[in-house]
Order: C-alpha cells, then sequence, then structure tokens
C-alpha cells in the first residue's frame, strides 16, 4: 500500500508541478490510478487468504481472500488487461479470474438456479446476452456527450470565479451558477465510467446475476448510479452512487481496516489517490464535517416525517436542496483544482456571514462541531 501509493503520489507530483499545473488533461496518471487500486485490493485479498485464519475476516472478505499466490501472467492479465486499463473499473481478482476462465457467468446462473429451483435448474437456464445492456449503456454514453457537446460548454466552471461575475453578479445569481455548472460538469464522468462499464459487459463480464424479475444484470462493474447521484438526499447517498468502485475500493482497503478514525483515514486516501491539487484536499477534508452532521441531522429528525405521506415528500425536498448545496460547497475546489480560484470561490462564498441563508451552510462546511451542537439542540 505504501509503495504503489507513494509512487502514484510522485507521479502525481512530477506531472503537476512539472507539466502542467492548474490544468486537468488525460495522461498517464489516469490508468495509474487504476492500477494502484488493483495492486492494493489483490495486496490486502493475498493477506487475508495467506496470512489471516477464517475468523479473523468479515463476511465480506471472506469470500474474496486469495489463497494461492498468482503466477506472474496472470498478476500482468489482471493489472494491465485493456478492458479496465484507461478509466477502470476496478474488479476483483477471483472475479477477474473466473472471468478469463470461462466460469464468471456459469458460477452466477448456478447460484440463482440453486435458490430458485434446486440444482438441476442450472442446466435449463440459458446463457445471457449482454446486448441489450451495452445497447442501454451506449444510448446513455451519446446522451452525455451531447449534453457536453451543448450545455457543459457553455457553463464553464472556471467562471464561478472570473473577478467581474464574483464582483457584480448577486448572491444568488452566483449561487444558481454554481449549482447549474455543477450539474453540467457531471456528464464527462458519467460517459467515461458508462463507456468502462459497457466494454466489460461486450467483453462477457460483468454479469452480476438474475434480478427479482428473473432478468439478467450487468451492473457487477457499474461504477455509478445517474438516477441515485441526481436523486441524492444525503451526502452519504451521493457519494455510494458516484464511482462505486473506487468507493468499494476505499471501504475494501481502508474504512473496514483502519482501527479508528476510518471516516477521515478514507477521505484522506482518497484525497492523496486522487492527486496532489490542492483543490482535491480542499474537497475530501471538507467532506468529513459535513459527513458527520449529516448522519448526525438524519439520525435526529428523520424518523418524525416517515408517519406522513406528505411529511415525508417535504423532508425529502428539502433535504435533497440541503445536499445539493452542501455538493455545490464542496466540489468546486474538486473542479478548480489550483489554489487561487479555490480561495476566491471561498472568499465570496462566506464573506455573507450574516446572510441567513450562507450562514447554516458555512457553519455546516467548517465548523468539525457543528454536528454535535445540532445533535443536542434537536434531542
Amino acid at each position: 500500500m505504501v509503495m504503489a501509493m507513494g509512487y502514484l503520489t510522485l507521479c502525481q507530483v512530477s506531472r503537476i508541478f512539472i507539466y502542467n499545473y492548474g490544468v486537468l488533461s488525460t495522461d498517464f496518471s489516469g490508468p495509474l490510478m487504476i492500477v494502484t487500486q488493483k495492486i492494493t485490493t489483490l495486496a490486502f485479498q493475498l493477506h487475508d487468504g495467506m496470512c489471516k485464519k477464517a475468523e479473523q475476516l468479515t463476511p465480506e472478505q471472506k469470500p474474496l481472500a486469495i489463497n494461492v499466490r498468482p503466477s506472474l501472467i496472470e498478476y500482468l492479465s489482471y493489472n494491465l488487461n485493456f478492458l479496465s486499463v484507461l478509466v477502470g473499473p476496478c474488479s476483483n481478482y477471483k472475479e477477474y479470474i473466473d472471468f478469463i476462465e470461462g466460469r464468471h457467468i456459469s458460477i452466477r446462473l448456478r447460484q440463482h438456479s440453486a435458490m430458485c429451483n434446486g440444482q438441476n435448474g442450472y442446466d435449463k437456464t440459458p446463457e445471457p446476452s449482454p446486448l441489450n445492456a451495452v445497447c442501454r449503456k451506449l444510448l446513455v454514453c451519446s446522451g452525455c456527450m451531447l449534453f457536453f457537446l451543448t450545455v457543459t460548454r457553455s457553463l464553464p466552471i472556471k467562471y464561478n470565479v472570473d473577478p467581474h461575475f464574483v464582483s457584480q453578479a448577486p448572491f444568488l445569481t452566483r449561487l444558481t451558477y454554481a449549482f447549474f455548472s455543477i450539474q453540467a460538469a457531471r456528464p464527462k464522468f458519467y460517459f467515461a465510467w458508462t463507456l468502462a462499464d459497457a466494454v466489460n459487459n461486450a467483453a462477457g463480464y460483468g454479469f452480476l446475476g438474475m434480478d427479482e424479475n428473473g432478468q439478467p444484470s450487468w451492473d457487477l462493474m457499474c461504477n455509478l448510479n445517474i438516477l441515485g447521484i441526481e436523486t441524492a438526499t444525503s451526502f452519504k447517498t451521493f457519494i455510494d452512487n458516484w464511482n462505486i468502485r473506487t468507493g468499494i475500493w476505499l471501504k475494501t482497503v481502508c474504512y473496514d481496516r483502519a482501527p479508528k478514525h476510518r471516516l477521515a483515514l478514507t477521505f484522506i486516501l482518497s484525497a492523496l489517490w486522487h492527486g496532489v491539487y490542492p483543490g482535491y484536499y480542499f474537497t475530501f477534508i471538507t467532506a468529513i464535517p459535513i459527513t458527520m452532521a449529516a448522519r448526525a441531522v438524519r439520525k435526529s429528525l428523520r424518523h418524525y416525517f416517515l408517519g406522513f405521506r406528505g411529511l415525508k415528500l417535504g423532508y425529502d425536498i428539502l433535504t435533497w436542496a440541503a445536499t445539493q448545496l452542501a455538493i455545490c460547497y464542496t466540489v468546486m475546489p474538486f473542479l478548480l483544482l489550483a489554489v487561487e480560484p479555490t480561495l476566491v470561490y471561498y472568499r465570496y462564498v462566506n464573506h455573507l456571514k450574516s446572510s441567513r441563508l450562507l450562514s447554516p451552510i458555512h457553519a455546516y462546511c467548517f465548523r468539525g462541531t457543528a454536528w454535535l451542537r445540532v445533535t443536542q439542540i434537536l434531542s
């Protein structure tokens, strides 16, 4: 873990501070980030299988533990296969080997048949085709590309810190533009991750099993849930549906294994993995108190609104709006990257401390004890 992350960080430093600081470009660092995920995932799973006893593993770790050291060709195939070498997603070693050796689909069909029809039902189950899933995902890619070419470019992120716009536009106008520019920046990520998922499916990889309706699901390698992202009513829900495989990697190698301060260590690892742009650290460090505050508010308030349908709908609308505002505040540095524009953005957002709309956001994001105060007030 230290070797892989250290090497990745050195490469990120050389790319950013020597070549193109302040410009987000596509180069060798993207594939290297995916390889880092795979190397560390394989290392921990090998450690689970060869250095730990079965009773020391969690239910999630047991089926993925590796008891036999891979050969060189297996190791290189897992790390450098063309399906995921550019933008991922990262998969588990056992699942990849099952795919390479032709067991990927049959194992899941056998499990489904055993649960529904008994062991003899497997022979009657036809092998599902990924054609429908691939076509559907390519259609999503086309829509995202069209949106990017027509809408995203007309709402540039850098305009949020344009001196004239910052000095002349009213606060609500700036907040509205921030919201729509953040929304418009997402389709390029949707395009890349959905295309990567479709590539894996086209090769026959990514079969998750049969859903509750008996239809094949090809979402094992899915990296995002667009509907879940756009309708998220909590910060955690947004994170859980965004870059899903990276979230699973962070949970596998950090959150589930850290002895304490698991949330903070996971966000710090995520920032370090993304690179050395200061904007990444602004984003992920800010996300720590936001997540803690969101947990406290949800635990203290949500049960009051579940008894009535109208109240639940109002609660969902309010929490959706609060989540989107929190995302705007938190993610903006991630897209601005450099220190100077990030500080300009923070300066024009935070200088209106007397604003009734802004004060809760300021406290929500910058006071680490805000979640405790909210809990005390509500209780």
